[in-house]
């Protein structure tokens, strides 16, 4: 059973930076792809970033590009870290990393919420302003 166990996040003020970790571990099957998603209270699930492991591309929500980069940091393509700068107070949620290891469904992107079967508990991000 894949578990994603994530580390860092905390509370910065507005233009500073963050870094979030997220390691995948007992996988029999190696992610599809490997993803972080975001969560205010009372609001829906986003993606933010997602790295493909095989081909190495990577998406980016348009709210955080040139402030945000996704990338993995060991050799496996289990360990994800996304690196948060110039924060802004509306970055301010949890923050949870996803992986999939079946199929998408059609039509489905990387930012479809569903097609992700793996998450992790979550760490807070608090941007003040």
């Amino acid at each position: 059973q894949l578990t994603l166990e994530e580390s860092g996040g905390g509370s910065v003020p507005a233009g500073g930076s963050v870094r979030v970790s997220c390691v995948a571990r007992g996988a029999t099957q190696n992610p599809t792809v490997m993803a972080w998603f975001r969560q205010e209270p009372g609001k829906e699930r986003e993606a933010v970033a997602a790295r493909y492991p095989v081909s190495g591309n990577r998406f980016y929500a348009d709210s955080v590009k040139g402030r945000f980069t996704i990338s993995r940091t060991e050799d496996d393509g289990k360990t994800l870290t996304l690196l948060m700068n110039n924060l802004k107070p509306e970055d301010t949620a949890m923050y949870y990393c996803a992986a999939r290891t079946k199929w998408a469904s059609q039509g489905g992107t990387w930012q479809t919420t569903s097609d992700y079967n793996h998450w992790g508990q979550g760490t807070q991000v608090t941007v003040s302003s």
